[in-house]
């Protein structure tokens, strides 16, 4: 008797079948991970803020989303201008004309491509052009302030003169630009800081060349911490000196200690940023103020932003001091 041929699918075949079957299965019974269709809430107080005749300074508050936002867009007079991480919430917006009025909006975005609905908008005027403008303004002076909670702070400051006008104030921490207002107004209210945190301000005043002043003085403000968090860890009180030592230059830190409920064994050093030394103390660790001297040859005129922690009892580093900034010869 002549046999039968029987054919058999091809076993990829019959996988992919298999998996595509159990596929329609889970997504049947719900497994499937759902999309994401919600969009952002739309960014709050939304300001614009001329900082020169040719350039406007836009800011905002963080939007929030039911997984997370993951960047801002701006757009002029409807268009999009530009595209920023969820870090940020201010841009520059440049290449604009003189005596001429812009209105801004900002959507947020979503990992799923969902935008929010766009922001109020912010009008602003840009300046008319000066080119004769070539002074800086004067230096900010008695900048002073007072932590406003966990997570804001509100400055003061007397204000700059300029031989043409003050544009407006940027608030800087730490070397960053956070904020600006107005050249009229010589108040800011901070937002969006940690609770629990040293941070060490400073205001410039800006012209409508976009010149800007020297640093007012430096203010330190802590925010207060969040209820049950652990008592801060951060040096204080750190003062900062140089002179010249020959061809070089000694540069003397001294500073109050953190109680941290055992000896400090080593502190970390940082300048401009950048982990420069660990101190670690030859001998028993000092108790009250401690001190630190280090020799750079840099040109006189070399500026220095610096910035300590503590090495815990427990091997963990501390929290920051705040920083200071030292001008070598001065």
């Amino acid at each position: 008797m002549e046999g039968t041929t029987v054919q058999r699918p091809h076993a990829t075949a019959a996988s992919a079948c298999s998996a595509a079957l159990l596929l329609a299965a889970l997504t049947a019974c719900g497994s499937a991970p759902e999309a994401d269709t919600r969009k952002p809430t739309a960014p709050g107080h939304v300001t614009a803020q001329a900082s020169s005749a040719t350039s406007v300074h836009v800011m905002w508050e963080q939007a929030s989303d039911n997984k997370a936002v993951t960047g801002y867009e701006v757009y002029r007079e409807g268009e999009k201008v530009r595209a920023v991480p969820a870090a940020k919430v201010m841009i520059d917006v440049d290449g604009l004309t003189a005596s001429t009025a812009y209105t801004f909006t900002v959507r947020a975005r979503d990992a799923a491509g969902n935008l929010s609905g766009p922001s109020a908008a912010a009008t602003v005027t840009t300046p008319a052009p000066t080119p004769t403008d070539h002074e800086p303004p004067t230096r900010p002076v008695k900048l002073r302030g007072t932590a406003d909670g966990s997570r804001a702070a509100n400055l003061s400051w007397g204000g700059s003169t300029d031989d043409v006008g003050v544009t407006s104030y940027d608030i800087y921490q730490e070397g960053s630009r956070i904020h600006s207002v107005p050249g009229t107004r010589t108040t800011a209210h901070l937002t969006g800081l940690r609770p629990g945190t040293v941070y060490t301000f400073t205001v410039r005043a800006r012209d409508a060349a976009d010149t800007s002043s020297p640093d007012s003085n430096a203010l330190d403000l802590t925010t207060a911490s969040a209820p049950g968090a652990p008592a801060s860890t951060a040096p204080t009180d750190l003062r900062i000196t140089n002179r010249v030592q020959g061809k070089e230059y000694a540069v003397d830190l001294d500073w109050k200690q953190p109680e941290t409920g055992g000896e400090i064994p080593a502190y970390q050093l940082f300048m401009d940023g950048r982990l420069t030394t660990t101190i670690v103390w030859g001998s028993t660790p000092p108790t009250g103020r401690a001190s630190y001297r280090l020799t750079v040859a840099d040109p006189r005129g070399t500026r220095y932003s610096m910035k300590i922690r503590a090495k815990l009892p427990d091997g963990k580093w501390g929290d920051f001091s705040a920083q200071r900034t030292v001008v070598l010869g001065d």
